[in-house]
C-alpha cells in the first residue's frame, strides 16, 4: 500500500467516529441529541446550542483534519472537544449503576485526544514549538517528501 493511502487511511480512521457517524447520528436523532445534552446543560435552548455547536465542529474540525487545511489547529479543537465531552456525559464517578460502561467510554475519549494532540503537535518538542508560532499552517499531510523546513 502506498503512503499517501496509509495516511489517508489514518486520517480516515481518526476521524471516522465523529464524520460521518456522530455528526449523521446528530442530523438523524437530533431530538434524542437535544436529551442527552439536556443533562449536562441549563435548559433545552442550551442544549439545543450545544448539538448544533457539537455539529459544527465535528463536521468542519474533521473536514479539516482530512483535506489538511489548517489540520493541526482542528486535531487541537478536537482534543479539547473529545475532553470536554469526557468530562461533561462520561461521568463515571457519578453513576453508580453505569459507571464501568462510563469509565472505559472515558478513557477513550481521553485516549481520542490524545491522538488528537499527537496529530496537532507531532511527538516531540520541536512539533509543539512550530505549533505555537504558527497555528493555522497545515501539517503538508500529502506532501510527497517531508518538509525541510519549519512548518509556516
Amino acid at each position: 500500500m502506498s503512503a499517501l493511502w496509509i495516511t489517508v487511511l489514518v486520517r480516515c480512521l481518526l476521524v471516522a467516529l465523529f464524520l460521518p457517524f456522530s455528526a449523521l447520528d446528530k442530523i438523524l436523532n437530533f431530538g434524542a441529541a437535544v436529551d442527552q445534552a439536556a443533562q449536562a446543560a441549563a435548559n433545552r435552548s442550551v442544549a439545543r446550542l450545544l448539538i448544533l455547536l457539537g455539529l459544527g465542529v465535528e463536521v468542519l474540525m474533521s473536514s479539516a483534519i482530512l483535506t489538511g487545511i489548517a489540520d493541526r489547529l482542528a486535531a487541537l479543537v478536537l482534543a479539547g472537544y473529545c475532553l470536554l465531552t469526557a468530562a461533561l456525559w462520561k461521568q463515571f464517578w457519578r453513576s453508580s449503576s453505569h459507571g464501568r460502561d462510563l469509565f472505559w467510554d472515558f478513557l477513550k475519549n481521553c485516549a481520542l485526544a490524545g491522538g488528537f494532540l499527537l496529530l496537532a503537535f507531532g511527538g516531540n518538542r520541536a512539533g509543539v514549538e512550530r505549533f505555537w508560532e504558527h497555528p493555522l499552517a497545515s501539517s503538508d499531510p500529502y506532501a510527497s517528501t517531508p518538509l525541510a523546513e519549519p512548518l509556516r
